[in-house]
């Protein structure tokens, strides 16, 4: 899956959801946490729709410290129709930063916990139907768009896009890794140039495959050096 264009009244709020703290590193790691949203801790999640894509369904569930759950769907849609490579179901505990994780909760807030109308109605261009969700100590709420003239509702839902592309993203390095490292190469670089201008975000998410293609003596040295690229970036 690749984000779609986004559009021009929300690149700024949109850049500065990318220019937060990429490390997912917390000072006090947190005890595992279940997937599963309760009333006793706050939780974000996103789901996300578009049959045209592939994988054309998954959730991300955010808590608080930036730890996680990300769940992706095949579909229908055969990815390299859209030319890209065919990403299986993905069930995987995450590890975002926690400042996103922080803009995240905040934006939450300023909404109402999304008890608010985001649909703009606006005829653009579908993007996918992404519904924001609330569940907390303050209550629950949630709100559907493909569009949002809000601009921070709008950039949140372009982040997570974001978030779950470096994810996928990681998943299809994963894959090459073990079966075609020859394909490292332009796969890194579809990477590389996604983090530079934020259709990517969050790369320390992928943290562990891209120390792994750091370190692999058997890939491209190519691959390696954009590998140790990213990992920098996952620091800053």
């Amino acid at each position: 899956m690749r984000p779609a264009i986004f559009a021009s009244a929300c690149l700024v709020t949109f850049a500065a959801f990318a220019a937060l703290s990429a490390s997912c590193q917390t000072e006090n790691p947190a005890p595992a946490v279940s997937s599963a949203p309760s009333s006793a801790t706050p939780v974000v999640s996103i789901d996300f729709s578009n049959p045209s894509l592939s994988p054309s369904h998954w959730t991300l569930i955010l808590h608080p410290d930036g730890s996680g759950h990300f769940h992706s769907e095949m579909g229908s849609v055969a990815a390299d129709s859209i030319g890209e490579m065919q990403v299986p179901d993905v069930n995987r505990d995450i590890q975002l930063s926690p400042r996103f994780a922080e803009t995240v909760f905040e934006t939450a807030q300023h909404h109402a916990w999304f008890n608010e109308k985001c649909e703009s109605h606006l005829k653009v261009a579908f993007q996918g139907i992404k519904t924001l969700s609330y569940s907390g100590p303050e209550g629950s709420g949630s709100c559907a768009f493909n569009f949002s003239r809000d601009k921070e509702i709008q950039g949140l839902g372009d982040s997570f896009v974001a978030v779950a592309e470096t994810i996928l993203e990681g998943v299809r390095l994963e894959m090459l890794l073990q079966h075609d490292p020859l394909g490292l190469a332009k796969e890194i670089k579809t990477l590389s140039e996604a983090a530079q201008d934020g259709r990517a975000q969050q790369i320390c998410v992928i943290r562990g495959i891209l120390e792994r293609l750091a370190q692999d003596d058997n890939v491209l040295e190519m691959v390696r050096k954009r590998a140790r690229t990213l990992l920098a970036r996952a620091e800053t």
